[in-house]
């Protein structure tokens, strides 16, 4: 029997971020480079994004690339910018088939001019579909984001645009680039690490953490199921006691 049997659908989590780790350790372990780990990633992206816009998950944010990412080794970075252009060319037709609208939060300029060409294409193409939203991290980091927010605050501040009395967490979201997308409720990584990463440290204050040992390439439909359904075990409470979360109108 497949896990996807006891997910409730009425209960799932609106918004299911995930940490991609793993590819280069999935290839080293089968004598590979880890460019033929990342290249398998690619299927098990396909197939988790597939499988979420079945469910009917609205939002999915995936972590391809951070901005401490750009310290690898250069072949190892090209070889990615690489497999993200081909990948891109080859899925926009599916996401407008499957009505998913694609948006990328990061520091886009820092990308290649291809890959940022292979992007604005497919953005535009998925502009007008109203299904599930993937969110793809690409050169991010959340200090990034953070300290760019705080530049930009700043900048309208000086302007006298804003009061800075008046500043509070609604007027900081409106300046980070996940603007207009709810925070997650559930967010995994995998591959056994136990860290976030730089990771919308501050979109995730109430999320729901969920760490798994399997790598990336083998994180398939059955390890979403099973993700899902531990976090539908779990009691959001949001600071309330688990009194207060049962009485009647809470």
């Amino acid at each position: 029997m497949s896990l996807k049997d006891k997910i409730d659908i009425k209960k799932l989590p609106s918004h299911v971020a995930i940490i991609m780790d793993g590819n280069g350790r999935w290839a080293v372990h089968r004598g590979k480079d880890r460019n033929y780990g990342h290249q398998k990633g690619v299927d098990a992206v396909k197939e988790i994004i597939e499988k979420s816009a079945e469910l009917g998950i609205k939002y999915l944010t995936l972590y391809a690339f951070s901005t401490e990412n750009w310290n690898r080794p250069w072949e190892e970075v090209e070889a990615l910018m690489e497999l993200m252009i081909n990948s891109l060319n080859n899925e926009t037709t599916k996401l407008v088939n499957n009505n998913i609208v694609l948006k990328v939060i990061g520091d886009i300029d820092r990308l290649s001019v291809g890959v940022r060409k292979s992007l604005d294409y497919t953005l535009k193409q998925t502009s007008k579909c109203d299904g599930m939203t993937l969110v793809v991290a690409l050169s991010y980091s959340s200090r990034w984001e953070m300290m760019k927010a705080v530049r930009d605050i700043s900048y309208k501040i000086k302007e006298g645009r804003i009061d800075p009395a008046n500043i509070d967490d609604k007027i900081f979201e409106n300046y980070l680039t996940t603007k207009g997308i709810p925070d997650p409720e559930l967010l995994i990584r995998t591959s056994g690490e136990l860290r976030i990463s730089n990771f919308l440290l501050w979109q995730i204050a109430y999320s729901e953490l969920y760490f798994t040992e399997t790598l990336w390439p083998d994180f398939g439909k059955e390890e979403l199921y099973k993700a899902l359904v531990e976090y539908q075990k779990r009691e959001r409470r949001f600071g309330k006691t688990s009194e207060q979360v049962h009485e009647k109108g809470n």
